[in-house]
């Protein structure tokens, strides 16, 4: 896995474990890698991982069963978007928007090129 450095590498591998469940890769209520195996994936030390999955431990996205390994909690793909969703309100829209305005890009503009996007996602 290719990290940034603008970002704390256990969270971004946070980040990838729910992209992995947003694309159903883990469903919810099923088994995810041991921190051994996903450390072996992702190419990272096993302390890492460990802390990624405490992380998402704490945002209710996993659960552990002791001596079974952890789980995808149930609600966890509706409460993975929603976390997303309240980050970017909060955090990256504020930009995005500026860039936008500095930029003179207009809504029309915008529209047209989110529905292309919209149409290659598809």
């Amino acid at each position: 896995m290719n990290f940034k450095d603008s970002k704390a590498i256990y969270l971004q591998i946070a980040d990838r474990i729910c992209d992995e469940v947003l694309l159903g890769q883990y469903p919810e209520e099923e088994r995810i890698p041991s921190v051994r195996e996903y450390a072996a994936v992702v190419e990272v030390n096993a302390n890492t991982v460990m802390r990624s999955y405490d992380y998402l431990q704490t945002q209710g996205v996993i659960y552990n069963k002791r001596g079974i390994g952890y789980f995808v909690s149930s609600g966890a793909r509706t409460l993975i978007l929603s976390l997303r969703k309240e980050y970017f309100l909060r955090e990256e829209a504020d930009y995005f928007f500026k860039q936008l305005y500095t930029l003179g890009i207009s809504t029309d503009e915008l529209t047209e090129m989110y529905r292309e996007f919209s149409k290659k996602q598809k």
